[in-house]
């Protein structure tokens, strides 16, 4: 990581500048302040932790589950423990609704899987009463499909008429140069030759 160098630029009325240059004691505690901003920084590392242990984390448990096992595992391997796991979180009221559908929408978004429609199926059926906005996130996902193929196809399309628009400019000059070769009354096949054009194209010089 690149130096940040901290700089304070000081234009207060009480001159010279009347307080401490060190940020620690800004802190009502510096010395606790210094053991927590000086040293190694205190690690959660998810991968670790088996997921019988994280499905006991109450309000966290869902997204630490995903955290750990979206990016490292087919979603629909995840479907069955996900499903209990939602269940008993909305249950218990650690997860609302909204949560449950940033939770999926997180999964699809950054999950790999063969079939997506499928996980999403299989999860509006194991959840009926949820069916609706777990439809609802399908819905979203299919129309920004949509719009990243069109997106996609005017991409393409103005990449193929930036190309076709060089073509015929590439052959516009040729035309103009076979021109002024024959305007200097150079020999018509010759002409061809040299500016590497077809009888058809010659057929589009102006005289």
């Amino acid at each position: 990581m690149p130096l940040v160098i901290p700089v304070l630029f000081y234009a207060g009325k009480r001159t010279p500048y009347p307080f401490s240059m060190n940020w620690l004691e800004a802190f009502d505690d510096p010395e606790m302040a210094a053991a927590l901003y000086c040293q190694d920084f205190p690690l959660v590392d998810i991968t670790r932790v088996p997921d019988d242990e994280i499905l006991q984390h109450r309000r966290v448990a869902l997204m630490e589950f995903l955290l750990k096992n979206v990016i490292r595992r087919d979603l629909m391997e995840l479907t069955d423990t996900l499903t209990e796991l939602l269940v008993r979180q909305l249950e218990s009221g650690y997860t609302t609704e909204k949560t449950l559908l940033a939770a999926i929408n997180y999964a699809v978004r950054d999950g790999d899987t063969d079939d997506y429609h499928r996980f999403i199926n299989t999860l509006a059926q194991r959840l009926p009463q949820q069916k609706d906005n777990i439809m609802t996130v399908a819905q979203r996902l299919r129309e920004e499909g949509l719009e990243k193929g069109l997106e996609k196809g005017i991409i393409i399309g103005e990449q193929r008429g930036l190309e076709k628009g060089r073509l015929e400019g590439k052959l516009e000059g040729k035309l103009e140069v076979a021109r002024q070769m024959l305007a200097n009354g150079m020999d018509r096949n010759v002409v061809m030759q040299i500016a590497g054009l077809s009888e058809d194209d010659m057929k589009n010089i102006r005289h």
